[in-house]
């Protein structure tokens, strides 16, 4: 696709931009992770909380902060995640013992088991979709730098 003349681009094509290329390469991804989770019962945002806390968990403690932190989800969102997987019997909130305003969160024996049985079709999908990739060690570091910021 060549560039609109009243768009004032640097690029010549939209595929030669990195943005843009990142927006599709995400959404095809996310679409391929939604489709993976589905017979699971589970949204792509519930599993990558459920599986940070079950990741997290061995530290000891963990609040509701800790664990939007690590997946870099919006902490309200966070919230609302978790509270719906507590109603699942996934997850359990008590009150932080450290901090009375905050929620320390665990995951139910359940949560565990399908924490583990989403892993496995998490990671199964994650290597269909980078297989064409001739270098993934170098990709990951390429991306860790990104979200480093360095």
């Amino acid at each position: 696709m060549t560039r609109a003349r009243d768009l004032k681009s640097d690029f010549e094509a939209a595929d030669e931009s990195p943005g843009f290329l990142l927006w599709q390469i995400t959404n095809r991804w996310q679409a391929a992770q939604r489709a993976a989770l589905k017979p699971l019962g589970l949204t792509h945002v519930q599993f990558v909380l459920l599986a940070s806390l079950t990741w997290l968990r061995s530290d000891g403690t963990v609040n509701q902060r800790d664990l939007a932190d690590h997946a870099s989800i919006d902490p309200m969102m966070t919230s609302q995640v978790i509270r719906t997987l507590e109603a699942r019997g996934l997850v359990e909130r008590t009150e932080d013992p450290s901090d009375k305003r905050a929620w320390a969160l665990s995951v139910t024996k359940e949560g565990v088991r399908l924490a583990n049985r989403a892993i496995v079709v998490v990671e199964s999908c994650d290597r269909a979709f980078f297989e064409r990739l001739d270098d993934i060690p170098g990709f990951v570091r390429s991306l860790q730098r990104l979200k480093s910021g360095r």
